[in-house]
């Protein structure tokens, strides 16, 4: 940077400050007084100088100072500010470093409260931890010192206000097109899915193309922590959680909401991430009759992901048994669908697994499976999976596939032509409703 552009910040600055000062003194609108001021104290400056220092003012005064650039940009997905310093955004699946810079902590707490003020929230030393949702849909997280070491923790998730429809993750290599229409029959078969991985796999984004599958004539009920499903259906009922206010009173809680959802009459219910208690209301919904409903939570495979909703259930503070919570996931839980962030920041659906009780416990059933970049697929079971699967209408029918060398599918590494995921559902439809009939759907 120049010496005149360092000029111009250095001077940003010090209008700011007498803005803030003659705040109660003057009237007006406050983008009319940055401009008077900017004006009477710039005269000798170029007209370009003297926008550029409008805006440098303005945006330090009303909206979040160096910040401003980046979240105008698209193609920045999340922006994580490590104290006055250092700034990195995520673009494209990947993290990098910005030059974006606070001139001081002052600065970047003065950033952080306008960013609160509106949301009626407020953070401090005594309450250094917050949580909140910008008009726009995006998430903030603060962490303040004494728990932040190195000054002021910003995170801001930039919320899509289109989302990603099912074929955008096509699109994008989230998943191929056989997979894409198993999900589409699993969500329309009304089966019960769980989506798992990781902190920034895309669990919300699978989570709210999978609900664009469900039919429009039903009612759903979705709740979350902060909202972000944009769900496309007519009749949709959005509920989100309420942290408690700096007296301690009015929190309303993910698990209050769940148990308030059954009384709201929902066709299905769509938690946007289990992570307490409300696990055990969400099993005793999913197996009372609110099949078909979809939930994330964190987890690394399918099977770690059925052990964490069972230990989130008994966190409920309810004297079940571990048995009777273990069969209750069984009894609940159809589906999980599994996915990872790779290293190169492309998120990937890597596992998709059938829940099977077996004797007290639960095993799955590996359906899908990503190996080197090649799918690898099996047939469901006839009986079970296959059974519901093969009731859905054809058009809507997976693509299902199998392993290299098993007569029961079709082999997706094989052939890649165009025309093929076409030829793999239809075939695949087939070889289900074939296989219902004829098989007793032992393993």
């Amino acid at each position: 940077m120049h010496e005149g552009a360092e000029g111009l910040e250095q001077l940003a600055g010090e209008l700011r400050e007498r803005l803030v000062r003659s705040a109660g003194e003057d009237g007006g609108d406050a983008v009319q007084r940055v401009a008077a001021l900017v004006e009477r104290e710039g005269a000798l400056l170029s007209e370009a100088e003297r926008e550029t220092l409008r805006r440098l003012v303005t945006e330090r005064s009303l909206g979040l100072g160096p910040l401003e650039a980046l979240l105008a940009d698209p193609d920045v997905d999340e922006v994580m500010v490590n104290g006055p310093g250092r700034v990195y955004v995520e673009r494209r699946g990947r993290i990098e470093p910005t030059d974006v810079t606070f001139a001081s902590e002052a600065d970047l707490r003065h950033a952080i409260e306008r960013i609160l003020a509106p949301l009626g929230r407020r953070v401090d030393e005594a309450e250094p931890l917050c949580d909140a949702r910008l008009a726009d849909g995006s998430r903030v997280n603060v962490v303040l010192p004494p728990l932040a070491l190195d000054g002021p923790l910003l995170t801001i998730r930039r919320f899509r206000a289109g989302g990603f429809a099912p074929s955008d993750l096509v699109a994008n290599g989230t998943l191929d097109r056989p997979l894409h229409d198993l999900l589409a029959a699993c969500v329309r078969a009304r089966l019960t899915i769980l989506v798992s991985g990781g902190t920034g796999s895309g669990k919300t984004t699978t989570l709210g193309a999978l609900s664009s599958f469900i039919p429009d004539d039903e009612r759903i009920v979705t709740i979350e922590d902060a909202a972000e499903l944009q769900l496309r259906q007519p009749h949709v009922v959005r509920l989100e959680a309420r942290p408690a206010s700096l007296e301690g009173r009015g929190e309303v809680t993910i698990r209050r909401l769940v148990r308030n959802a059954l009384r709201m009459r929902p066709d299905r219910i769509v938690v946007g991430e289990v992570r307490g208690g409300e696990a055990l209301d969400m099993l005793s919904a999913m197996a009372s009759g609110h099949d078909g409903s979809l939930s994330t939570v964190h987890a690394g495979s399918p099977e770690e992901a059925l052990r964490r909703v069972e230990t989130l259930a008994l966190m409920a503070d309810v004297a079940l048994p571990h048995a009777a919570v273990r069969q209750l996931v069984a009894g609940a839980i159809d589906l999980v669908v599994q996915q990872r962030r790779e290293r190169d920041g492309r998120r990937r659906i890597v596992a998709v697994s059938e829940v099977l009780p077996a004797g007290d416990g639960i095993t799955t059933r590996e359906l899908f499976s990503l190996c080197d970049g090649r799918a690898r697929w099996r047939v469901p079971l006839p009986a079970g999976l296959a059974a519901r699967l093969a009731d859905v209408p054809a058009a809507s029918e997976p693509a299902c596939a199998r392993e290299p060398g098993d007569p029961g599918g079709v082999d997706v590494a094989a052939s890649t032509s165009t025309a093929d995921p076409l030829v793999r559902l239809e075939a695949a439809r087939r070889r289900l409703r074939a296989s219902v009939a004829p098989l007793d759907g032992s393993a």
